[in-house]
C-alpha cells in the first residue's frame, strides 16, 4: 500500500484476455506475476502468458461453471471451485488435475491456500466452511456458523486463524491453534451486504470488499476506518 500523496494514475498498455466462451468469473494472478488465471461460466479454467496474453492452456473437467480460481503460495498449484459442488486441485507444470475434492453440497464459491501451501479452505451455498490437506484431498476440519452462503476466505499470514465472509453480512475469524474441532474466535459486524472478498495483509491486516470497505485491526477485533467509493456488487 502506497502511503504517500496520492499522484496520476499512469496506465500502460491493456492486455485483453478474450478467448472465453462465457462470463469470467474470478480471476488470479501467480506468486511470480508471469501467469493470469481466469475461471470462467463456460466451465473451463484458463491460464494465460500475463506479458503477451497467449493462452496457455485451457482446462475442462468441472461439469459446471467455474466459480474461483487461486494459486497455492508456492506456485506449484492452484485450484479451482464451480457449481458442481467440487475443487480441483491441478498441477501448474503439467497443467493437469491432480485431486477432486468432494464434500460440499452446493456450489463451492471460494478457495483459499494456507501460506505453507499444505492446506485448503473452502466455501460456498452449503454454508460451510471446508479443511483440507492439500497432500492427501482429505477433510481436516468442517466448519459450521455461517448463517448463509460463504462467498470469501483468506488464511492469516501466521496459520493461526482462518478470516470467511457471507452474504448473512459477517466475518468470521476461526482459530486454528486448538485441535478439531476449530474454535469459533470471533464474528465481525458492520457490513450491511454480501461480503464478496477479504484478504489479509502481511502484518495481519484484514480488509473486506462491499461498496463501503472496512479494515480490520484483528488484535482488537475493531474496525479500522472505511473507503467508499463503489457503487453495486464487488
Amino acid at each position: 500500500m502506497n502511503s504517500g500523496a496520492a499522484g496520476p494514475l499512469a496506465v500502460g498498455r491493456v492486455q485483453v484476455f478474450s478467448r472465453h466462451r462465457g462470463e469470467v468469473n474470478s480471476s488470479a494472478f501467480s506468486p511470480n506475476g508471469q501467469t493470469l488465471l481466469t475461471a470462467s461460466e463456460d466451465g473451463c479454467v484458463y491460464g494465460w502468458e500475463t506479458q503477451s496474453g497467449r493462452l496457455l492452456w485451457r482446462l475442462g473437467g468441472h461439469a459446471g461453471p467455474v466459480k474461483f480460481c487461486r494459486f497455492s503460495p508456492d506456485g506449484r498449484l492452484f485450484a479451482s471451485t464451480s457449481c458442481d459442488c467440487t475443487i480441483r486441485l491441478w498441477d501448474v507444470a503439467e497443467a493437469k488435475c491432480l485431486q477432486v475434492l468432494k464434500g460440499h453440497q452446493r456450489s463451492v464459491e471460494t478457495v483459499s491456500f494456507s501460506p505453507d501451501s499444505k492446506q485448503l479452505a473452502s466455501g460456498g451455498w452449503d454454508k460451510r466452511v471446508m479443511l483440507w490437506e492439500v497432500q492427501s484431498g482429505q477433510v481436516l476440519r468442517c466448519l459450521a456458523g455461517h448463517r448463509d452462503s460463504v462467498q470469501s476466505s483468506d488464511f492469516a499470514p501466521s496459520s493461526d486463524c482462518l478470516a470467511t465472509g457471507s452474504w448473512d453480512s459477517t466475518i468470521r475469524i476461526w482459530d486454528l491453534r486448538a485441535g478439531p474441532p476449530a474454535i469459533f474466535h470471533q464474528e465481525l459486524e458492520g457490513h450491511s451486504g454480501n461480503i464478496s472478498c477479504l484478504c489479509f495483509s502481511v502484518s495481519g491486516l484484514l480488509v473486506s470488499c462491499l461498496p463501503w470497505v472496512p479494515g480490520w485491526l484483528l488484535a482488537g477485533c475493531k474496525t479500522l476506518g472505511g473507503v467508499t467509493g463503489h457503487f453495486g456488487a464487488q
